[in-house]
């Protein structure tokens, strides 16, 4: 298959730029961009965040409701993600129902964070094998400049960091906040120019190949990897991707727990 003409010479440029350790907006390989984030936004979910970086927005919503538990799991309530992608985020996005993109975008935030542990589900349960909570974390893409991962990530976490269980409203007693013991982290990496650099920016992924998403707790225990497009990479580009995934992590970490008083 041909590669059409604007991406090709877009290509060409990046590795150019990638020769000289230099990336379109003037960053360098392992630079992310300017991160801003706010908690606890949106007056009509139990939890929420905002996340900003460079000019990629998304929100993060936080909802619960009860369920009744599986049968092979009555003693545990659930987590569900989704993420939806609209035109309002930029001209490649479509109406209608999901994307391939915004169900894998769900999907690997979604798995990061299930696999860090981090929701304790047996403490969302209410009466075993009749009722529990599910945890609803919903993301929504506002301004799409790319690498949606980190951002849709790092605003899912932070929401259900703030987020308080409605009691009072299902008349089943006082509101209390969720327990999340583990702040997840996603930090994603896609090759560029031949090389990979770190929260790629839509013309670079446009440009890009191959992906690689690392969720890290903060003991650099790996939660999840999610490898995306094809390609591959070697022993050496892996750990480095790890060692730079780990640095970057705590920082972002660190970030969500200074919203939280430190906590």
């Amino acid at each position: 298959m041909s590669i059409p003409l604007v991406p090709q010479l877009l290509r060409s440029h990046l590795v150019e730029l990638a020769e000289n350790d230099q990336r379109l907006d003037g960053r360098r390989q392992w630079d992310g961009r300017e991160v801003q984030l706010e908690i606890g936004i949106l007056g009509n979910a139990e939890g929420s965040a905002k996340v900003r970086m460079g000019d990629t927005i998304v929100y993060a919503g936080v909802k619960f409701q009860t369920m009744t538990p599986y049968s092979d799991r009555p003693n545990q309530g659930g987590l569900m993600c989704s993420a939806e992608l609209r035109p309002v985020a930029g001209r490649k996005h479509e109406p209608g129902p999901p994307s391939p993109e915004s169900i894998e975008l769900g999907r690997v935030v979604d798995r990061g964070i299930r696999e860090s542990g981090c929701i304790d589900t047996e403490a969302l349960c209410i009466i075993p094998g009749e009722k529990a909570w599910q945890v609803i974390l919903d993301l929504y893409a506002i301004s799409d400049d790319g690498n949606l991962f980190d951002a849709f990530a790092l605003a899912g976490i932070a929401a259900l960091r703030n987020a308080v269980i409605p009691f009072a409203k299902y008349e089943l007693g006082d509101d209390r906040p969720l327990d999340v013991s583990k702040t997840p982290i996603m930090c994603s990496y896609h090759r560029v120019g031949g090389r990979y650099v770190y929260d790629a920016s839509g013309r670079e992924e446009l440009g890009g190949d191959e992906r690689i998403h690392i969720t890290l707790g903060a003991d650099a225990h790996v939660h999840s990897l999610q490898k995306g497009l094809k390609g591959t990479f070697t022993a050496g580009e892996f750990a480095e991707l790890m060692e730079q995934a780990r640095i970057k992590g705590d920082e972002l970490r660190d970030l969500v727990h200074s919203l939280e008083g430190g906590n």
